[in-house]
């Protein structure tokens, strides 16, 4: 027989795990869309240094990586994916981030710099802090432009609600777009991302986003990652102007001789 104290503690913990097992139903926008605007930011820097479990080193804080799948938490490369990116390590001055272009998609979305989302009727468009880096992400149309004719850092993106989620198709990459500052890439000419951005309570979004591409990848392969939303009402995006080549653009100065 249970006695009234055990009985209250059942009941107690049956409530809780039935409220943590409700989902989020979250706020809807004057369009009755699920409301993700505000403006976010992840709090773990790692995942821009390296997406994979990594130690520390000089500049780089150690990461336990953001890989879901394959469980091993590695990229699953291709042969030819293994060598693009030993390429890539050994020739890190290639960056695209050293060289202020666009980082890309996913690697736009854990940024040390917040971003912000603003939605109409059509689009959703993620603003982040990074060199004016804008990104629409289209709601009235279901095929990509031009589709495999063109190629966009941030790539193509169409999106639509499912339920509470977002989710996302992403294509016309341009094949140069690294995941992180370690070399890892995202594959090529054939990429396609799709990703679900899921408020998993009213200030934190679940971030997923799963990588296809058979010439890099040996299967598709998903990573996953939170989102903050930033609680200062002063809060706002600001400007980083990004400086190609800087150690040579603040080098000594080189004054003309007079005659």
């Amino acid at each position: 027989m249970l006695t009234r104290r055990a009985a209250a503690i059942l009941l107690l913990l049956a409530s809780v795990q039935l409220s943590l097992a409700q989902e989020l139903v979250p706020s809807r926008n004057r369009f009755d869309q699920p409301d993700f605007s505000g403006i976010w930011q992840v709090l773990d820097p790692a995942p821009h240094f390296n997406v994979e479990p990594h130690g520390a080193s000089y500049g780089v804080p150690a990461g336990k990586g953001v890989i879901t799948a394959p469980a091993n938490g590695l990229i699953p490369y291709t042969e030819a994916g293994f060598a693009r990116r030993d390429a890539n390590r050994a020739a890190l001055e290639n960056d695209p981030i050293g060289r202020c272009y666009k980082p890309g998609v996913p690697h736009m979305m854990y940024l040390p710099f917040p971003l912000q989302i603003v939605q109409t009727e059509n689009t959703l468009t993620i603003m982040s802090e990074y060199i004016h880096n804008t990104r629409f992400i289209f709601l009235n149309r279901a095929d990509h432009f031009g589709e495999g004719e063109l190629d966009l850092w941030n790539g193509d993106s169409v999106g639509h609600f499912e339920g509470h989620a977002f989710v996302t198709d992403v294509y016309n990459f341009h094949p140069d777009v690294w995941l992180d500052r370690s070399g890892n890439h995202a594959g090529g000419w054939t990429l396609t991302v799709n990703e679900r951005f899921t408020l998993v309570d009213a200030d934190t979004i679940r971030y997923e986003a799963t990588m296809t591409d058979p010439a890099n990848f040996t299967q598709p392969w998903t990573m996953a990652l939170y989102l903050y939303r930033h609680k200062d009402p002063a809060k706002q995006i600001l400007e980083y102007e990004c400086h190609a080549y800087a150690d040579d653009a603040l080098g000594a100065p080189e004054l003309p001789e007079a005659p």
